[in-house]
């Protein structure tokens, strides 16, 4: 068993992305495995050993199995976050502001990203549909507003309710753009979070490799409906 914890996860998944920018912020080293979801690999027995949901990220450190990336996130808060705890703070009022925009991020954002981005991937889609561009959209007005208090979704402190929400958005804003005009702060608030050190490496390639296989895929089945 690695002394690490263990990360199964997937590069161009956002909530594994999360995960991985929650453990960068901690300075936590995981142990990362790779799980070809295409290719069935979380529906082995071995996996649903670990989660019944088949779903990723699951993170097992040293026999603590935890799933879904908001939990993960929480959980490696709690685990190593030591006396500073601005990420997740212990302060049941200040904490739950930033369970609210987590629950935001689970319940409004990433379920909007989905119904863009799966059905190009595995079921053979040829388009995004403008409804579905516009309903992402709408989702950013939340955001907008909750940027009133403060540079960070939960006011002054960047917490795991960002670094959750920015894999999301990073997403969604490359299907559907964030308009300047109209949600500056979250324009803003998106680049401060690009600016964090560990940005690049914990979700920027990820993001890279999901945007590009999204693309790569409507390009290719337009290109066969037009011949």
């Amino acid at each position: 068993m690695s002394n690490k914890p263990v990360l199964y996860f997937a590069p161009r998944s956002p909530p594994c992305r999360a995960v991985m920018l929650t453990a960068a912020a901690l300075d936590v080293d995981l142990d990362l495995r790779l799980v070809n979801v295409k290719g069935g690999e979380h529906m082995t027995p071995e996996f649903l050993k670990l989660n019944p949901q088949h779903t990723i990220p699951v993170l097992d450190d040293n026999g603590t199995v935890v799933s879904d990336s908001h939990v993960i996130c929480s959980y490696l808060a709690d685990k190593y976050a030591g006396e500073n705890d601005s990420l997740y703070p212990k302060d049941p009022v200040k904490r739950r502001l930033v369970d609210a925009r987590l629950y935001y991020d689970c319940g409004h954002l990433f379920p909007r990203v989905r119904f863009i981005v799966e059905p190009i991937i595995y079921f053979g889609v040829s388009e995004v549909p403008e409804d579905r561009v516009t309903y992402m959209q709408r989702a950013y007005d939340g955001l907008e507003h909750c940027l009133t208090t403060g540079p960070y979704l939960a006011g002054s402190e960047l917490t795991i309710a960002d670094l959750c929400s920015v894999a999301t958005v990073s997403t969604a804003a490359a299907f559907a753009p964030i308009d300047a005009d109209k949600y500056p702060k979250l324009k803003q608030w998106l680049e401060r979070l690009q600016a964090l050190p560990y940005y690049k490496a914990s979700n920027q390639e990820g993001l890279e490799m999901l945007v590009n296989l999204v693309k790569g895929l409507l390009a290719e089945r337009q290109q066969q409906n037009e011949s």
